[in-house]
């Protein structure tokens, strides 16, 4: 028996000692111009599938797939991320991401080989060796689920629904007003314009022409210089969100301010309509904690910051999509929201917020509306 076992570690340790002469001998090549060799193209991919079916059994309950807005935000951002290198229904793949070893798959014909838990560990982690890259944001754990849902019905979707989703609603006519200004534009100012516009709207409503998803935040009306910082921090990653960093990374301080110039004089912009369904309970101590706080839990009132008058360092709350200020809340209890002055003055503000209070807190203001708009929608 121990004549064996010294043959096999002899046998064991020739190979490495082979394999290691071998890979130092630099004979096998690793250009991107050649396939690997077959058995060496098998290893590998088995190897990256067991890695990802092990460590996507990790990974917890997703949230809904099915929700519109999350499709929504995921198709959004695959058309920027992903698309070049994975194609869509519209269009091919890049012809660089042609050329790369290993090829990246033309996902809307091959989405469907991976589990929904499996398409979000290789969203949030990436994928060493193969170009794939993580999630930029690390701590905003969420967002990747939005890609997964979309990636979910991807395969056999059309040019025109996908379309539908990446771009929302098409350029506005020039002659409306509430738009003049895109006419004084420039070309790269309007490009940019144009890509905000395929998720937020041309008018800062959150969505394009059609859209009651609410699956992306309401920038009409905001203050100026609140929407410049927003994008600053994102751009240097002080407020984290992989959808929303790779766009503002690229754009100097002009665009930036031009842009924040521009939703913050959509004032005109409609709001959705107040829930419905909403629970009068949940309404009632909404209000209650926006105008008063919750001192036995040391909640501060949200009007101190957020009310009228307000500073004009925080956003305008009012008539903001419920289901976004429930997700920014969560956030800041998770300290997933980014490490800005401002955000460590609401990650405290809302640390003892139950889930009850935000539900409440969301639905009070998706259903308010600033002074003026309350008084012109009255006259009506």
């Amino acid at each position: 028996m121990r004549r064996v076992l010294t043959i096999i570690g002899l046998v064991l340790g020739a190979q490495a000692v082979g394999g290691f002469l071998f890979a130092w001998s630099g004979l096998y090549s690793i250009a991107a111009s050649k396939e690997h060799w077959p058995p060496v193209h098998w290893f590998f991919s088995m190897a990256m599938r067991s890695s990802i079916e092990t460590h996507a059994a990790f990974v917890g309950d997703p949230p809904d797939l099915n929700d519109p807005a999350l499709i929504r935000r995921g198709a959004g951002h695959y058309e920027d991320g992903c698309a070049p290198c994975h194609g869509a229904p519209d269009v091919g793949r890049n012809p660089i991401s042609r050329h790369m070893l290993p090829t990246p798959p033309f996902l809307p014909g091959h989405a469907g080989d991976w589990t929904d838990k499996q398409l979000y560990w290789i969203t949030y982690n990436g994928i060493k060796y193969a170009g794939m890259p993580a999630w930029p944001a690390q701590a905003r754990d969420d967002e990747p689920w939005a890609v997964a849902a979309f990636l979910r019905r991807l395969d056999g979707m059309s040019a025109e629904e996908y379309r539908r989703l990446a771009f929302g609603e098409t350029p506005p006519d020039g002659d409306r007003s509430a738009l003049s200004d895109l006419a004084m534009l420039d070309g790269s100012a309007r490009e940019v314009l144009d890509n905000c516009a395929r998720c937020h709207g041309y008018d800062g409503a959150g969505g394009g022409t059609g859209d009651s998803t609410a699956a992306f935040p309401r920038l009409s009306g905001q203050n100026a210089d609140y929407l410049f910082h927003a994008l600053k921090a994102y751009a240097e990653g002080g407020r984290h969100s992989g959808i929303m960093q790779p766009v503002a990374a690229g754009l100097d301080d002009s665009i930036l301010r031009t842009l924040a110039d521009h939703y913050a004089g959509q004032t005109a912009a409609p709001y959705p309509p107040p829930p419905a369904d909403a629970d009068p309970a949940l309404l009632e101590l909404g209000a209650r904690l926006a105008e008063s706080g919750d001192r036995a839990t040391g909640v501060p009132a949200c009007s101190g910051c957020h009310g009228e008058d307000r500073d004009p360092r925080y956003p305008r709350l009012d008539g903001q999509h419920a289901s976004y200020i429930a997700g920014q809340l969560r956030l800041w209890q998770k300290d997933a929201h980014g490490d800005t002055p401002l955000s460590r003055i609401m990650g405290a503000a809302v640390r003892n917020l139950t889930e009850e209070q935000i539900r409440a807190l969301s639905l009070h203001y998706a259903q308010s509306r600033p002074r003026q708009t309350a008084e012109t929608e009255g006259e009506r």
